[in-house]
Order: structure tokens, then sequence, then C-alpha cells
């Protein structure tokens, strides 16, 4: 099986009631939701920020305003499906109305949820664990490292 490898931006969203913006994706079709920041892969030939843009109008409908940071990094190698990803999860400000339009049909829901509800909404760790300690701290810069993962154990370094 040839290597699969991408690079992923994510935006951190937050509205005026403290509450963080989570996409309900349903990648395999089977109504099997998870939880995630909008974002999504960088696509050839486009910025990380470009695609942060993108991703974020696609799936939520609102439109990035300014970045303020790079909030952390998450490197997953999954040895179970032989990809490589990179993940950088960028603190945004946004405009407009949440208004999902995803082209792709994975984003079946978006919506704001309390900082505190990140852990249990969000069950896969290299999503959850970097996304909740930054919640938590607001101390950005951090890198992750999930090497070994198989859909059940992994490391992890930071």
């Amino acid at each position: 099986m040839a290597r699969r490898e991408f690079v992923v931006a994510a935006a951190i969203l937050l509205d005026g009631q403290g509450r963080v913006l989570l996409v309900g994706n349903d990648w395999q079709g089977h109504g099997n939701v998870r939880w995630t920041l909008p974002g999504g892969v960088v696509e050839r030939g486009e910025s990380t920020l470009d695609a942060l843009s993108r991703e974020v109008k696609e799936e939520t409908g609102l439109l990035i305003t300014s970045v303020s940071h790079l909030a952390y990094a998450v490197h997953v190698e999954d040895v179970r499906r032989n990809d490589r990803a990179v993940s950088f999860a960028f603190a945004a400000r946004y405009d407009g109305l949440l208004n999902p339009r995803d082209p792709d049909g994975f984003i079946v829901e978006a919506r704001f949820v309390p900082v505190d509800e990140v852990e249990t909404i969000i069950p896969i760790p290299p999503l959850r664990e970097p996304l909740a300690r930054y919640l938590r701290d607001r101390v950005a810069g951090r890198f992750y490292t999930y090497a070994g993962w198989d859909g059940r154990g992994l490391k992890s370094v930071d």
C-alpha cells in the first residue's frame, strides 16, 4: 500500500460566549459522526492559510477575517492506514452566520460548544488532546507527535 501524506489546516473559532466551533464529520457516510475543528487538507498549489479560509467557508459558511497565531501542530503516523498527516490549528477571527455547505458532503452539522465539553465530544486522542490543552492553558506553539497510531494505542510526545 502506498504511503499517503497530508497537510491539514484547522481553525479554532471562539464565539462571544467562550464556546468553540466544532463540525460533525460523517467521513464514511454511515452515520458515524466525529466532531472536529473546521478545516481540511491543503490542496496542491494552495497555501495553508488559503486552505484554512476555503475549508472554514465550505464547512461552516463563516468567513475568516484574521488569523492571530498558530495554536498548535500535530504530527500523526497512522500505521494501520499507512498515512502521515501534519495538522496546523490556527486561532482565528470570523464573520458571518453558520451555514455549512460542504461540497464533499461530509459535514452534517456545525455548532459552538462549551470548551469544557471538548474532551467528551471528541473521542480521538490526536484530535482531542491538543485542542483541550490549548483551550485550557492558552499556550500557543506546542507540537504534538502521535507515532505508531493504530486506532487503539499510541505514543504521544510534546
